[in-house]
C-alpha cells in the first residue's frame, strides 16, 4: 500500500513532469466563449432567494440569479488597487452560469457586500480556562454570523469533578460548555440565512469520553453540533486486541487511575452511530501524517463536516466542480472531457486563490494563518451522474478507478496552477519547512483539494451531491423554511431518451410533487 510520504512524492513528480503550465488569460476567454449558459432550475432559484440574493434595508430582494453571479465574479476579479480584471470576471461568471463550478456558500453570499467574509471552514482553539472558553465563544459567534462553520477540540478542558485550585471548586467538564456553545449557535443564523454549524471532538482517553459518546443518544440535544471521537493508532490497535487503556487528566497529562476497555468503547461508538449517525471518528495520526505544514504545529480538529483538517485559527475556502458536465459524447457513449476538466480545474484554482485576497477575516488571528498558508479546497459534485452517464455502477471496481482517475487529474491540475501562481506571486509565506518545500515543489497554496458536501451548491448546479451515490431518483428536501421536490435530471434525460416523452406526472406525484 502506498504510504502518505509516497503520495506526496508522486504528486510532486506528476506536477513537475507536466509540460503544460497555467492557461493564459486569452485561452480562458476562448474557453468561456464556447460555454453553454444553463438556466437555473426552479429549486435553485428558491434556495438562492431564501439565502443568497442580496436584500435592501427593508428586507426586499434586490438581485436575481444573474446579478448574484455577476456580483461574485466581479468581486473575485478585483485587483489590489481596486481595478477590475474584466476578462477574468467574464470567465468566472461564465463558469458559474454554465453550472461547471461554484464556490462555497459564504463567497456566494458575501462577495461584493460589506460583510466580505468568504471562508466556509474554521477551527478555533479552546484552552482550559474560563477566559479562553468564553473568548472562543465570542469568536465563534462572529464567524457564524458571517456564514462560517467552526470546529473545536475540547480535549484541553479538564474533566467534570476535577478540582480547580484557584477557587477550590470543581470543574463542570467540557460537556457543560458544549451545551452553552450549542445554545449560542441556536440563536445565530449564519449571516441570517443558515443555522450555526459546529463540530466538537474529544480524545478517546479523556475522562469524560463516555458521556461525550452518549451526548447525542437521546436526540434533540446539541442539534447544531456534529461530534467525533479523536482516536489514534494505539487506540485502534487496542480495539483489535480488546486491551484496556488509561484515562488521562487533560490539564496534567497524568493517568487518572481509571481504565476503559477499548473494545467496549468502540462498540458504544458503533451503537450510537447506528442509532443516529454520531459520533464519528477523527483519525488523529492519519490527519497529521498529511499535514502539509507540520513545522507550524499539529492539527487538532476539522471543520464541521470533517472534510477539512485545519490548524488552530485556520480557515479554508472551498469550491466544487460539477463532474456531471465534464463529459462529451463519442458516438453513443459518454466519455470524460479531459480538456474541459483541465480548464475548469485551473480556472477554479485561480478563483479560489483570489478569494483569499478578497476575504475579510472576522479575527486578526485567523487572517494571519489564512495568509500564511493560503489553503484552498477544490472538490467535486455530480460524481454519481458522471458514472451513470458512462454506464458505470457506483459500487464497482470500475467506478473506483474512474473516480480516482478524475480526482487525481483535478488534484494535479490544481497543483500545476498553484505552482504557476507561486512563480508569479511567490509561494505561501509558510512554505519554507513545509512538505512542498522539502519536495522542491513551489506552491501558492498549502492545500488545493478537498471533498465538501455541496448541499446548496449541488442544487445550484442541478447535480448529485458531492461524491455521494444517488439515494433516490426523486426526493423531498427541507432547507430552512422551504420544502421542495427534487428529481434527478439525468434520470429525466434518460427517460426521455429511452421512451421519447417527458417523465409521467404520476411518477412525479409518487415522490410528492403536486
Amino acid at each position: 500500500m502506498e504510504t502518505v510520504a509516497q503520495k506526496f512524492v508522486e504528486m510532486a513528480r506528476l506536477v513537475n513532469e507536466r509540460a503544460e503550465g497555467n492557461i493564459t488569460l486569452e485561452e480562458m476567454k476562448r474557453f468561456a466563449d464556447g460555454l453553454t449558459i444553463v438556466a437555473p432550475t426552479e429549486n435553485a432559484l428558491k434556495v438562492a432567494a431564501n439565502r443568497y440574493f442580496r436584500r435592501d434595508e427593508e428586507g426586499n430582494i434586490c438581485e436575481d440569479w444573474h446579478g448574484m453571479l455577476e456580483r461574485v465574479a466581479t468581486d473575485i476579479a478585483t485587483e489590489e488597487d481596486g481595478t477590475i480584471n474584466e476578462t477574468l470576471a467574464y470567465v468566472f461568471q461564465c463558469l458559474m452560469e454554465a453550472g461547471l463550478f461554484f464556490p462555497n456558500s459564504p463567497t456566494l453570499m458575501n462577495a461584493g457586500t460589506p460583510v466580505q467574509q468568504l471562508q466556509a471552514c474554521f477551527v478555533l482553539p479552546i484552552d482550559d480556562s474560563m477566559e479562553s472558553i468564553f473568548e472562543t465563544l465570542k469568536h465563534s459567534a462572529l464567524i457564524q454570523k458571517s456564514g462560517g462553520g467552526v470546529g473545536y477540540f475540547l480535549g484541553k478542558i479538564r474533566q467534570k469533578g476535577a478540582i480547580v485550585r484557584s477557587t477550590g471548586g470543581q470543574a463542570s467538564g467540557p460537556l457543560s460548555f458544549l451545551s452553552i456553545y450549542n445554545k449560542v449557535s441556536d440563536e445565530i443564523r449564519q449571516g441570517g440565512r443558515r443555522r450555526g454549524a459546529s463540530l466538537a471532538t474529544l480524545n478517546y482517553n479523556h475522562p469524560d469520553i463516555m458521556e461525550f459518546i452518549d451526548s447525542k443518544r437521546r436526540g434533540g440535544e446539541l442539534s447544531n453540533f456534529n461530534i467525533s471521537v479523536r482516536v489514534d493508532n494505539r487506540f485502534m490497535e487496542a480495539v483489535e486486541k480488546n486491551e484496556e487503556y488509561d484515562l488521562v487528566e487533560p490539564h496534567t497529562g497524568r493517568p487518572t487511575g481509571q481504565k476503559l476497555k477499548a473494545g467496549d468503547v468502540f462498540t458504544r461508538i458503533c451503537e450510537n452511530a447506528h442509532l443516529n449517525g454520531e459520533p464519528g471518528l477523527l483519525f488523529y495520526d492519519a490527519i497529521n501524517a498529511e499535514n502539509p505544514t507540520p513545522h507550524l504545529g499539529e492539527i487538532e480538529a476539522t471543520n464541521p463536516c470533517g472534510e477539512q483538517p485545519l490548524l488552530p485559527y485556520e480557515s479554508c475556502n472551498l469550491g466544487s466542480i460539477n463532474l456531471a458536465r465534464m463529459l462529451k459524447k463519442e458516438g453513443e457513449r459518454f466519455v470524460p472531457d479531459w480538456e474541459k476538466i483541465r480548464y475548469v480545474a485551473q480556472i477554479a484554482t485561480i478563483f479560489l486563490d483570489r478569494v483569499i485576497d478578497r476575504n475579510k477575516s472576522p479575527l486578526p488571528q485567523i487572517d494571519k494563518v489564512i495568509q500564511g498558508n493560503r489553503k484552498i479546497g477544490l472538490g467535486i459534485m455530480g460524481l454519481a451522474q458522471y458514472l451513470i452517464r458512462q454506464g458505470i455502477p457506483y459500487n464497482s471496481e470500475e467506478s473506483f478507478r474512474a473516480a480516482e482517475k478524475v480526482m487525481k487529474e483535478i488534484a494535479v491540475q490544481s497543483k500545476i496552477t498553484s505552482r504557476e501562481l507561486a512563480a508569479e506571486k511567490g509561494p505561501f509565506p509558510n512554505y519554507k519547512g513545509s512538505v512542498w518545500d522539502k519536495l522542491g515543489l513551489p506552491q501558492r497554496n498549502a492545500t488545493t483539494t478537498t471533498i465538501a458536501p455541496t448541499g446548496s451548491l449541488s442544487i445550484f448546479a442541478d447535480a448529485s451531491p458531492s461524491a455521494e451515490p444517488l439515494f433516490g431518483v426523486g426526493f423531498a428536501r427541507n432547507i430552512m423554511d422551504g420544502r421542495f421536490i427534487q428529481i434527478d435530471p439525468v434520470f429525466e434525460e434518460m427517460w426521455r431518451e429511452r421512451f421519447g416523452e417527458e417523465l409521467p406526472q404520476f411518477i412525479k406525484e409518487l415522490i410528492g410533487e403536486k
